[in-house]
């Protein structure tokens, strides 16, 4: 049921085909058909912007010059925005643009490796991770317009390197150092989502402390010549606790499902998009909201982007924090471990994963 990434179907028909193969054309089921009814009603004006969010004002210990004031209100934006978008654009996270630069440029560069190279980092036959499509489960599974690379980044002892590029050669080095920017930010928000909630700031982080996994998924979207047809990655919520996701610098194609409609998510310089994911909306008893999105295509541009998702181990119960529990709020979702297995069982249905694990 393997069949060619979509470079490949691009190159064989030297240049581009003048509409796309069966398999990639969108059906109208499950969530997909939610997702069409959404976009039949058009996009939300692009005034209605992803909120922003000053990472170097969010407690518990913004550095001086900062006032409590502007601290307590940047905290109550940051609610405001998980509860009302699930999502925000960040900004002062503490990483240069040239870095960030940097970190585009090598994904940009494996991906225009010779199809020969990225060969040798082909995802086996039922394996997440490696180069390639996702697992296809089915001849009746609609794919996705985009060929990538997923990578187990955290724990270390976890990495399978086989899969990890040495080409280009700042690669690896790049990444690492990259991931090892990321844990901090991830702390940095876990912690403020817990204080936002008036839990203890550990509430959220003792479930990734000394037990985070880390994966990282780069995406190529090839330019379309129908993007009205296929979807770059269909419309989803994340199985992570957080993702954080850097766009592509130049070319736009993230949006997010608000009040029943899609918004498109502006480019803003330098800023990472940040959402949380199903294990958060269910350790917060559906306080914070796990939103949908999806990646459409461009038929003039290519598009690269790199979502790193942020989870606990495979052990590690996830269950709505008991001081979000009350009469008037009684518990929303079961106790479960090792979501992603779940998760990916769902999404590849075209199902909402979390709708298996509500009570």
């Amino acid at each position: 049921m393997e069949m060619k990434t979509v470079q490949e179907l691009m190159a064989a028909s030297n240049g581009g085909p003048e509409t796309v193969p069966e398999r990639f054309v969108r059906k109208a089921e499950g969530v997909e058909k939610a997702a069409a009814e959404a976009e039949a009603d058009g996009l939300l004006p692009l005034a209605d912007e992803a909120p922003i969010i000053d990472l170097s004002l969010l407690p518990p210990s913004p550095p001086p010059p900062a006032s409590a004031e502007a601290v307590a209100d940047e905290l109550q934006s940051f609610h405001s925005a998980l509860t009302s978008w699930g999502c925000f654009q960040a900004i002062n996270h503490g990483m240069t643009g040239s870095f960030l630069d940097q970190v585009r440029e090598v994904a940009k560069e494996f991906f225009a490796l010779p199809s020969e190279e990225k060969q040798r980092y082909l995802r086996a036959d039922g394996d997440m991770e490696g180069y390639g499509s996702d697992i296809i489960l089915s001849d009746q599974q609609v794919l996705d317009w985009t060929d990538r690379l997923y990578l187990t980044v955290y724990p270390e002892d976890r990495r399978k390197l086989d899969y990890w590029p040495q080409k280009p050669d700042l690669f690896r080095g790049t990444i690492y150092e990259y991931s090892l920017k990321l844990r901090g930010i991830a702390d940095i928000v876990l912690k403020a989502m817990a204080l936002s909630l008036n839990l203890d700031t550990n509430a959220f982080l003792e479930k990734l402390r000394g037990n985070v996994r880390m994966d990282a998924r780069f995406n190529y979207y090839p330019r379309c010549p129908r993007p009205d047809l296929v979807y770059g990655l269909k419309p989803h919520a994340d199985g992570s606790s957080i993702t954080i996701v850097l766009p592509d610098k130049e070319v736009e194609g993230l949006q997010f499902l608000r009040d029943g409609r899609w918004v498109k998510i502006p480019i803003v310089p330098h800023a990472l998009l940040i959402n949380i994911g199903d294990q958060v909306e269910i350790l917060t008893n559906g306080m914070f909201k796990s939103p949908m999105h999806r990646a459409i295509t461009n038929a003039e541009h290519d598009r690269i982007s790199l979502a790193m998702f942020c989870y606990p181990d495979a052990e590690t119960e996830i269950e709505p924090a008991r001081e979000l529990i009350n009469e008037s709020r009684p518990g929303l979702y079961k106790t479960v471990k090792n979501y992603p297995e779940i998760y990916f069982h769902y999404y590849q249905q075209g199902k909402r994963p979390i709708d298996a694990v509500k009570l």
